[in-house]
């Protein structure tokens, strides 16, 4: 009995603990961290209240439209202390968020760490927030998808519930990193909640400290700034892979801003996700010629190929391929595409091979690779690439 009972006591002391079970601890290390952000009009009255969280002793992160139109704006600490913000070094418009310069003890705050990589779907996330005013609230989720959104980046899509006033909040993972900014967008009476990754932060290029009062009254002359808010409201659509409702945003971005770049590209990527080929092709032309990218010359080239404009879409590809030579494969992929159904089979055969070097592993390229000497009487060759596929 003694050593079935010691057998039982030597089996539960190595089962690993559960995300669940770390969650106490977690909360407890991160929460200090974590605060509520209230900001000020011109006469000093509050105005609005977020959260952000500490990245450094004297910075704090939070989205952009938790500060958007205050004049003066203070965190409060877990503990109830409050810390007077000085002034925002940086800010990613598109990407909704801001880093303030924060007065406070250095000997009082944790700052977070970041982790730049990309989270896994499935991963347990916990975010620590301060919704309807209830500083220091926690909710926990999983990363439910991580979505590539051309010319813009990475989102993160999270099942852990974001509320008004949890806007800016640390979404972390169980080794306590944050891998992005809650963000709340609230747009035609329907809340979705989502991250941006925390990678953007790291690219934040620091400035000269700049007052809210300044930032008020540059908004207030540049029409960017509007269309700034249109761009957020469709990409909060576009997180949940909704063209349909993200468009008319878009649009409305373009409408304000003629010579924005970004929500022109999305109009472009939109237009192409919902088979409007000759809009999508207007909308990425307008795009590279503000600023050129091969995320909208891809564009350019797949609606040329559903056209059938064989010539158009390999010169757009050939132009995608040439701004980002490194990651191309799918761009090479795609003119292979083209060429076999212009009837260039050499050009073809060349296309997946060079994708194939760009990327060992692509499954799809052999395959055409293999089907294209085949179809060409390349028997030994379709042979030889049969065998590197069954090697993958």
């Amino acid at each position: 009995m003694k050593s079935i009972w010691l057998s039982f006591i030597l089996l539960t002391a190595v089962v690993p603990a559960t995300a669940q079970d770390l969650l106490p601890e977690l909360v407890r290390r991160i929460k200090p961290s974590a605060v509520a952000i209230e900001t000020f009009d011109a006469r000093g009255e509050k105005r609005s209240r977020g959260s952000g969280f500490f990245i450094d002793t004297d910075r704090v992160v939070t989205n952009r439209h938790v500060i958007e139109g205050a004049f003066r704006a203070e965190v409060h600490s877990s503990t109830g202390t409050s810390y007077p913000v000085k002034g925002v070094l940086a800010v990613d418009a598109e990407g909704d968020i801001a880093i303030l310069l924060v007065e406070a003890p250095p000997n009082l705050v944790r700052p977070l760490s970041l982790d730049r990589t990309s989270p896994q779907e499935g991963e347990s996330v916990v975010v620590i927030g301060n919704p309807f005013g209830l500083e220091g609230s926690v909710t926990n989720g999983i990363v439910s998808a991580v979505r590539d959104i051309p010319t813009f980046g990475r989102i993160i899509q999270i099942t852990a519930p974001i509320s008004p006033g949890s806007s800016g909040s640390p979404v972390v993972n169980m080794q306590g990193q944050v891998i992005g900014v809650a963000t709340l967008q609230v747009t035609s009476g329907q809340s979705v909640n989502f991250a941006i990754p925390s990678e953007r932060i790291s690219q934040l290029q620091i400035g000269p400290l700049t007052s809210f009062s300044d930032l008020v009254v540059a908004a207030g002359r540049n029409k960017r700034a509007r269309a700034v808010q249109f761009f957020r409201d469709g990409l909060s659509f576009l997180s949940k892979d909704d063209c349909e409702k993200a468009l008319p945003y878009f649009e409305k971005a373009v409408d304000s801003d003629s010579n924005y770049a970004e929500a022109w590209a999305q109009t472009g990527f939109c237009n192409e996700k919902l088979g409007r080929h000759p809009e999508a092709i207007e909308a990425s032309k307008k795009a590279v010629s503000l600023r050129p990218s091969s995320e909208s010359y891809f564009n350019i080239g797949l609606a040329n190929y559903y056209l059938k404009h064989y010539r158009e879409a390999a010169e757009a590809y050939r132009q995608a391929i040439r701004l980002d030579p490194y990651n191309a494969a799918d761009a090479y992929y795609a003119i292979g595409l083209v060429y076999r159904d212009w009837g260039r089979a050499d050009d073809e055969i060349q296309a997946y091979k060079q994708a194939i070097r760009l990327r060992s592993d692509y499954t799809s390229a052999y395959e055409r690779l293999g089907s294209r000497y085949f179809r060409s009487k390349k028997y030994s060759e379709a042979l030889e690439v049969l065998k590197q596929l069954a090697n993958l």
